[in-house]
């Protein structure tokens, strides 16, 4: 006699699925990938503070970059977006110096790709 599927019945099965790990739990259980967390957490707080001094929609062009003991990286989608975050520079610097924030000092890159 064959078993039916009853709705609210899950069939017997010999293999059991484990209890998925949420991603962030994985993260910081991983040194490496913990590090990399927290670099990222870092530079989307500065990409916040500074935000607000970029003109008009420019914010869509660019995107917060890697950041290391040195400096933090603004990634431009072109040229004359840089052009323009250079001349913002020594402002954007100040805000996330005003915050406390090490380093202050801004990299500006053209996004690649």
């Amino acid at each position: 006699m064959r078993r039916r599927f009853q709705p609210g019945h899950a069939p017997h099965s010999q293999h059991s699925v484990p209890d998925l790990l949420p991603v962030a739990d994985a993260l910081s259980a991983h040194e490496g990938l913990a590090r990399l967390g927290a670099l990222m957490r870092a530079s989307n707080l500065r990409m916040a503070i500074v935000a607000p001094a970029l003109p008009g929609a420019m914010t869509r062009f660019v995107k917060p970059g890697p950041i290391d003991e040195e400096a933090w990286s603004l990634l431009a989608a072109n040229a004359a977006v840089a052009a323009k975050l250079r001349q913002l520079q020594p402002r954007l610097e100040a805000m996330i110096q005003a915050q406390g924030l090490s380093p202050s000092r801004i990299r500006i890159k053209i996004q690649q790709g």
